[in-house]
């Protein structure tokens, strides 16, 4: 894959003025609205398929995976999860964090940054309004708001008492009420990881012909099994998964240190893909700040050794237990970008750091493969 030669100027330019931006946004605006709480996606499933299906996309909808292919589908492999935290009404009046509900909990081992994080923001979400909706059809079921939060530690999961709610049925998601907010070149929502689903549909938009995957339960560290289960049944293996996502930082300040975020491993496993490299050089290339996540991690774990403090995990990823699992026959690599307000409505990223990853993504997967055929 070769690089167009611009100047630094030049490539900043590129960046800052990227086409149909604005766009992008209504785009985004739109899926924030469309509720995806984990293990109840099926509503946001067929937003999605319709939005591509009109962009002449071909679709297939297995459980718990959206499969996008254009007319060259080994022209990249894309992937991104799609659902979002929320609650579920598990009894009378008793309302549950759904992500760490009993039947999600298969995968949960308290590794991931989401099962290490919630119970430190559990005080975000008084006062939160959410709706309530009726899983398949994706249709509203009632406005409310939450009034209390706890831990039960017998059951080991957050609870929630909400106002106005007390009519649902077991099995009924509550999504927290959302919308895009924009201010001083940044943007905020629920964006884990709504924002990749909107990236990747720019790109079917701007001439992307290659394979996207959308995944549900990743929140619950199941979505890999889905991923894997394709790769599997179509006997097909590949070094260049490319997985979407945001990544969680404590500060503005630390989120405004690189405008892209790397990976070279997680917990499960090495990433051992050209992908990494070629992302790399082409940030160097392009002026494009970036880190690596787990040296980041294993920085901070250095100074949290000396303190002797708990360390922090390296994070559990959807491509870590893909490639673990795949015994490597399947290998990738992440792009992410910084974020501030993890798992919450006030979930905050860059404008510069979305034009960023969408610059590269349009360069490596639309211009630079035309420049190939070429």
């Amino acid at each position: 894959m070769k690089f167009r030669k611009l100047s630094v100027k030049k490539s900043s330019e590129l960046i800052e003025n990227i086409d149909g931006f604005t766009d992008f946004l209504d785009t985004l605006k739109q899926l924030i609205r469309v509720p995806s709480v984990i293990g109840y996606e099926h509503s946001f499933f067929l937003y999605l398929k319709r939005e591509l299906d009109e962009l002449g996309i071909d679709t297939y909808y297995y459980d718990g995976l959206l499969v996008a292919q254009g007319n060259q589908p080994n022209n990249g492999i894309l992937s991104a999860h799609i659902d979002r935290h929320g609650l579920v009404c598990t009894g009378p009046s008793e309302f549950q964090f759904a992500a760490f509900q009993t039947k999600n909990r298969i995968d949960l081992k308290g590794n991931s940054v989401s099962e290490q994080t919630y119970q430190q923001i559990s005080s975000r979400f008084l006062n939160q309004p959410v709706q309530a909706y009726e899983p398949w059809s994706g249709s509203y079921l009632g406005i409310g708001k939450i009034s209390k939060v706890y831990m039960n530690e017998k059951i080991n999961n957050l609870m929630f008492k909400i106002d106005n709610l007390e009519h649902l049925l077991p099995g009924t998601p509550i999504a927290f009420v959302d919308k895009l907010e924009i201010s001083d070149e940044l943007i905020s929502a629920q964006l884990d990881n709504v924002l990749s689903a909107a990236i990747i549909i720019y790109l079917y938009q701007h001439g992307f012909q290659g394979t996207a995957f959308f995944t549900a339960q990743e929140e619950a560290g199941r979505s890999w099994r889905f991923v894997l289960d394709w790769f599997r049944k179509n006997d097909i293996t590949t070094s260049e998964l490319l997985v979407l996502d945001t990544s969680p930082y404590n500060s503005r300040e630390e989120a405004s240190l690189q405008e892209i975020v790397l990976r070279n491993r997680d917990a499960n496993a090495r990433f051992r893909s050209p992908l990494l490299k070629i992302l790399k050089n082409f940030c160097h290339k392009n002026n494009i700040n970036f880190s690596c996540k787990d040296s980041y991690i294993q920085e901070k774990n250095k100074i949290l050794y000396e303190n002797q403090k708990p360390l922090l995990s390296l994070g559990s990823t959807e491509l870590g237990r893909i490639i673990k699992e795949s015994k490597g026959k399947i290998q990738g690599t992440t792009l992410q970008i910084p974020t501030t307000g993890y798992h919450t409505v006030e979930e905050t990223a860059s404008i510069k750091s979305v034009k960023s990853m969408l610059y590269m993504l349009k360069s490596l997967y639309i211009e630079e493969r035309s420049d190939e055929k070429n």
